[in-house]
């Protein structure tokens, strides 16, 4: 049987966990997990057992490093249209208003900013770390940047992206700034969300659901907008193909966690 890379358990509590397993990629997403991360969440939100979704990454190394470099996206050959696969990963991209809880053990960064911005609340381990690596291999963060902002303080946000690589984000320090909502022991955030959602599917569901779109509701206009910059941002400021890929191969492994 062909391994599935994002695996969906139930509970009799009305939970589902979901876990991106391609562990031996730091659960980074090709084109395959991103079509089955879509069709996880719409049958979500058609199945009434489940009542609130823990997600996660497999493995402790990480919970997602964004999307697979060895994936090849095709394009359009328009000018003025490009095709983005993560943007049809999360939860509110496809209409699911049940609440979703990220629980993050190691590395989350870059494309992992796409789930993490569309969960309703962060619990992460005390080894965990966040960063976006996109300004040192000569590229954008636009969608990223967008997702961050909305969870952090501006120069915090402003931080992450601008600093690439050489900085790493600490749990500690993503709890002080309330990009996380609790810490828990290494290999313990998974448990920690579980108990969180299970509290959150015993409350009436509507109501849950209800009050999970008008929290959305509150930044959602100021999000469409500035989404609607980053095709522009990218086109722009990216640097061409070839050149992303000389930056990428002649990376330092040097970084400063804070």
């Amino acid at each position: 049987m062909t391994p599935q890379p994002v695996r969906v358990e139930t509970a009799a509590d009305g939970v589902a966990l979901v876990t991106l397993d391609r562990p031996e990629r730091h659960n980074a997403l090709d084109l395959e997990t991103a079509g089955r991360l879509a069709a996880v969440w719409h049958r979500c939100r058609f199945d009434d057992d489940v009542r609130a979704i823990v997600l996660t990454g497999a493995g402790s190394a990480a919970f997602c490093t964004g999307i697979d470099r060895s994936v090849d996206v095709p394009q359009p050959s328009s000018p003025y249209s490009a095709d983005d696969p993560l943007l049809r990963i999360g939860p509110k991209a496809n209409d699911l208003w049940k609440p979703v809880v990220a629980a993050v053990e190691g590395m989350a960064c870059g494309g992992a900013f796409y789930l993490l911005g569309e969960c309703e609340f962060l619990v992460a381990s005390d080894e965990a770390t966040f960063f976006d690596p996109h300004t040192t291999y000569g590229m954008v963060s636009a969608y990223e940047s967008v997702f961050m902002a909305q969870r952090m303080p501006y120069g915090e946000a402003a931080r992450l992206a601008l600093m690439g690589t050489a900085e790493r984000l600490g749990a500690r320090r993503a709890y002080e700034t309330g990009l996380v909502s609790e810490l828990a022991p290494a290999g313990g955030a998974v448990a920690a969300a579980l108990r969180a959602a299970a509290v959150l599917a015993a409350q009436p569901t509507e109501a849950v659901q209800g009050t999970v779109r008008a929290l959305w509701a509150s930044k959602e206009a100021v999000r469409a907008q500035a989404l609607a910059h980053a095709p522009q941002l990218i086109a722009l400021g990216n640097l061409p193909p070839e050149r992303q890929a000389g930056l990428f191969a002649s990376r330092a492994r040097d970084f400063r966690t804070r």
